[in-house]
């Protein structure tokens, strides 16, 4: 098993200035502090709800945030693997849960959606050291708990933003590393003014040049946040967001690229100059800014009852360019031009891919909590709006006008999302509780104007007129036991569903538009805890109907299909273990061993007449059982932490087995154990 150790942070500096004075806070304040903690309760489980859940706290991200996104802080938590563009951790960075991607992980931010409303996906790199202003994650694995945004068919992730000081603070922090990989973090907050009153704020830079070459990331972000906390009331308003430029490191070498030119060669951007040689754009970048604004009430209506209500808007504004090569003309709209009397259809050229969208809305929560029985009944109503498009830049030897720059395609995603949910746990006997869990949602989705994709049957960009409305039902139930202090059993069964993605409709066939997924998600597991040994074991089967995946087929315009299989399923067994070896010597580990099938799976294959001229005549179909992409059997992650005098290090291992690039088993197509 090869391993990279990317770097070892060689020089960390902190100053801080911070009094927590706790004995000194009122009463009101205490009450006032446990009431904002009520947002995101609606969404968060606990030891009496059914389903395989973890905590990360502050504390814990603290001890591993030197600017890697999310993602990565979260890459010890059972079923995670993450991916970097970069390399580095910094930058574009994915993480999937149970072998499911991004689009299919829910992620609330204080109960408020942050997942993307078209592509579903979360871009971390919109949100740089946003963990620098968390308080704590809960990541529920499976389909969850009801939440609002996205369908979750791997896990849901809710975080919660950083509550106040008590006392006035400052906070200078940062770290340096390998490749210029830097971070610096500046945090104030003024503590409670007048016992109601608390203003926090933070500012970052992150940046580094990326183990891939010329992978550089430059990220700016701020955190802000005012609050007023009274007795039965808590009125919140928060921004967060920031500015990000990266240059690309999207394509990837293949394995012929690495033999050749190293393995952090990057395809991206290169052209050949006017001598024919190799170069690259020095803008081939991406560049995006993100605002996000949320205004949370939280209400103490009786002992019993508490109310939360949140108003939020999300501004997105961005671009990249890319250098492209022997581009046809007449698929960006340009006519052929005469270059020495020859007639030119293909040229190299610079494009610009843009968008601008907003999405906004509410979310609410009412708790309530009374003898045996804890129900939360919340919902959600939200609208996206967002425009993309296109610009020609530049054509090399280019005899025509394209000043102002050509647009080449344009249009319009619009999405509007409710839902509703009602959930309760009623302790049914002693340490025994029943739980339900009942979510009703509403999507109406349109896509009109013009694709980037050139269709030779219209002789033109191809045409998007989607129009799709969902209705989706997505029962949970199960029971929970906590057999005595140490021990607790739970079992469950969930129904979760799905919208397609954007992609999902724009590369797949218009004359048969995908349908939504379905998840069946039964879910066993067992704890058992000790002030020195914690033990835990889940068992997972989650089986899916129509769910989406590329199969290898073209559609009309040339791009590949995405199509619902059936039948397919991801089974196995999560296991975790802690154990407190020493007072000043701890480990943590988990090990996760996995099947994940697609059951009479059509794949389409290229067929060549000739295989030294590779003459293109057509596709064939197989059909059989084949492990899903992406999707590794065995991962695990183990971390030993050492205390020592005021000293701590760490030393952690993560493991991923081996993973198909598509549905095919194919070795050639396989990413190492």
């Amino acid at each position: 098993m090869k391993k990279i150790f990317l770097t070892a942070a060689a020089l960390i500096w902190a100053a801080s200035v911070a009094v927590c004075a706790e004995n000194a806070v009122q009463t009101d304040t205490l009450k006032s502090v446990e009431l904002q903690e009520v947002s995101v309760v609606a969404s968060r489980a606990t030891d009496k709800t059914p389903i395989a859940f973890t905590n990360v706290t502050s504390e814990e991200l603290a001890k591993k945030n030197f600017g890697q996104d999310l993602p990565y802080l979260l890459s010890m938590t059972p079923s995670v693997i993450t991916t970097s563009d970069a390399g580095a951790g910094i930058g574009y960075t994915t993480l999937r849960v149970r072998g499911t991607d991004g689009s299919r992980v829910n992620i609330t931010a204080n109960g408020v959606p942050v997942n993307d409303s078209e592509s579903h996906n979360v871009y971390w790199v919109n949100m740089p050291d946003l963990a620098s202003s968390v308080k704590d994650i809960q990541i529920q694995r499976g389909a969850g708990t009801s939440t609002n945004g996205a369908g979750a068919f791997g896990a849901s992730i809710n975080l919660l933003t950083s509550t106040p000081s008590y006392e006035p603070y400052a906070e200078l922090n940062g770290s340096y590393g390998m490749y210029n990989t830097h971070k610096e973090t500046l945090k104030v907050g003024t503590g409670l003014l007048g016992k109601h009153w608390a203003f926090d704020a933070r500012l970052s830079n992150i940046g580094t040049d990326g183990y891939i070459d010329r992978a550089s990331v430059d990220l700016y972000s701020y955190f802000a946040q005012a609050g007023y906390y009274g007795y039965n009331t808590i009125v919140r308003l928060i921004a967060f967001g920031g500015t990000e430029k990266t240059y690309h490191a999207w394509d990837y070498a293949s394995k012929e690229d690495m033999k050749a030119y190293g393995r952090r060669y990057n395809p991206c951007g290169m052209y050949y100059d006017s001598d024919g040689n190799v170069a690259f754009y020095d803008n081939q970048t991406d560049n995006y800014i993100q605002h996000n604004f949320q205004l949370h009430l939280s209400q103490v209506l009786s002992d019993e009852m508490r109310l939360n209500v949140a108003l939020h808007y999300t501004k997105g504004d961005g671009y990249y360019e890319q250098y492209k090569t022997d581009r046809s003309l007449y698929e960006y709209g340009l006519s052929s031009f005469v270059l020495d009397g020859e007639e030119v259809d293909e040229s190299d050229l610079i494009r610009k891919k843009a968008m601008d969208n907003g999405f906004g809305g509410g979310v609410f929560s009412l708790l309530y909590k009374k003898g045996r029985v804890d129900a939360v009944l919340g919902g959600a109503l939200n609208h996206y709006s967002g425009w993309h498009f296109g610009e020609v830049m530049w054509v090399r030897n280019y005899v025509g006008d394209i000043d102002p720059r050509q647009e080449y395609y344009r249009n319009k995603g619009k999405k509007t999302d409710g839902n509703i949910y009602a959930r309760a746990n009623v302790d049914i006997a002693k340490g025994l509780s029943a739980y339900a869990d009942l979510q009703y949602r509403h999507i109406d989705y349109s896509i009109k104007g013009v694709s980037d994709t050139y269709d030779y049957n219209i002789s033109g960009m191809q045409q998007l007129a989607v129009n799709e409305k969902y209705d989706f039902f997505n029962p949970k139930v199960g029971l929970n036991w906590k057999v005595n202090p140490n021990n607790r059993i739970f079992a469950s069964f969930s129904v979760a569903q799905k919208e397609p993605t954007r992609d999902n409709f724009t590369d797949g066939d218009p004359k048969a538009y995908p349908k939504a997924e379905k998840l069946y998600d039964y879910e066993l597991g067992y704890t058992y805890s000790h002030s020195r040994f914690v033990l835990g074991a889940n068992l997972y089967f989650m089986d899916y109907d129509n769910q989406l995946v590329l199969t290898g087929e073209y559609n009309d315009v040339g791009a590949y299909k995405t199509k619902n299989v059936k039948d397919s399923y991801r089974m196995g067994a999560e296991l975790t273990a802690g154990v407190k070896i020493a007072d000043w010597l701890r480990w943590d580990g988990n090990l996760v061993v996995s099947r994940n099938k697609i059951l009479n799976y059509h794949q389409y294959i290229d067929l060549y007449d000739d295989q030294d001229n590779w003459n293109w005549v057509g596709q064939d179909s197989v059909v059989g059982t084949t492990t899903i992409a992406f999707s590794p059997t065995i991962t695990a992650a183990s971390l030993f932490t050492f205390n020592v005098a005021g000293f701590m290090a760490t030393v952690q291992t993560n493991g991923v087995g081996k993973q198909y690039l598509d549905n095919t088993e194919d070795e050639h197509a396989m990413l190492r154990a």
